[in-house]
């Protein structure tokens, strides 16, 4: 039995995903043709209540397009300085849109509209123009905490005082929807744009959908095309998140019961130094200096645990549907035994 704690993106399809993945109906989405492409993307935007959706192969891509299609070369962007936009999407930001990041230390990636107000540049010759704010949720690195509604209200309230364009990079939306308890309806009013991904704590094999009005949908797909992600009979791949959004969100509560439980063994270990609250499915630790990260990863490995080395001596769990109650039963067992 392998123990991947590596990523909530390492799960496979369940046989009821497979199924609709193999009776999708499917068409040449480029030209606008598959059906179940046009579905996932109609469904998704509902749901949030916006207009349009586009399906790309990536959260990255879906990242990527709404920078693009909210900025000019040259502009500013505000974000928290743990932003996955920021630290893993290849340095996309400069690379794809000419435009530069201003990082915020917020509350555990939670940035505030005081800090943003502050961070807004003035009308000068000198200055970058402030365009984006883009918020994360839940924050990867730090520790898959959230915003709720009401924190988010503040943000856009001075967002459309001062013009600027607000984008949620929401990879695990659903996993702080499912803590709040709050609508996905809510949720959509407060952004301009919003990237759901398919392929983490809902299970798909790939796939993101950027939601927005039917004009800044129109312009991504263009930017979509520039970026290579234009794709065919896509269709089996939309399948798979029309199942996901209809099986796959309320069970996340499964995920973070189990991190919880995690978390309980590791404040009970002597080798751990600390551990960020959890507050979804996402455990960040670190452990003291007597064992190194890579060293804590070997002994994992010889028990067929994997996982991800966040630092010299941090460490990061993500459970996911795939990570079971008998697999946390041999975790338990394993962590408690290293010395």
């Amino acid at each position: 039995m392998i123990i991947d704690l590596r990523s909530d993106t390492v799960t496979k399809p369940t046989k009821g995903m497979m199924d609709a993945m193999m009776n999708a109906k499917v068409g040449d989405d480029v030209f606008g043709e598959d059906p179940t492409v046009i579905e996932l993307e109609q469904k998704s935007a509902a749901l949030f209540g916006k207009e349009a959706g586009l399906f790309c192969p990536s959260g990255t891509m879906t990242n990527q397009i709404a920078i693009k299609a909210h900025t000019q070369p040259g502009d500013e962007l505000i974000c928290d300085v743990n932003s996955h936009i920021y630290n893993y999407e290849g340095g996309g930001i400069s690379f794809n849109s000419g435009v530069q990041a201003k990082l915020m230390t917020g509350d555990r990636g939670r940035i505030s509209a005081q800090q943003i107000e502050q961070s807004i540049n003035g009308d000068f010759d000198w200055l970058t123009r402030t365009s984006l704010v883009s918020l994360e949720n839940t924050v990867n690195r730090a520790g898959g905490s959230f915003y709720t509604v009401d924190q988010v209200k503040p943000i856009q309230k001075l967002c459309n005082e001062k013009k600027l364009a607000l984008h949620l990079d929401g990879a695990r939306i659903f996993n702080a929807l499912v803590e709040t308890k709050e609508s996905t309806q809510d949720t959509g009013k407060l952004f301009d744009s919003i990237s759901i991904c398919l392929s983490k704590g809902l299970g798909t094999p790939a796939g993101s959908v950027l939601l927005g009005s039917k004009e800044f949908i129109k312009k991504g797909r263009k930017i979509r095309k520039v970026f290579g992600g234009g794709m065919r009979q896509a269709g089996f791949l939309a399948a798979a998140g029309i199942y996901a959004l209809d099986n796959n969100v309320t069970r996340l509560k499964d995920d973070h019961k189990r991190a919880k439980e995690i978390e309980k063994i590791l404040k009970q270990l002597s080798y751990v130094d600390s551990v960020l609250p959890v507050d979804t499915n996402i455990l960040i630790f670190d452990i003291n200096p007597k064992l190194s990260s890579l060293d804590f990863e070997k002994k994992l490995a010889e028990n067929n645990i994997r996982m991800a080395a966040f630092g010299k001596q941090t460490v990061r769990f993500v459970t996911h549907l795939d990570f079971t109650d008998d697999m946390l039963g041999q975790l338990e067992k394993v962590l408690k035994s290293i010395r």
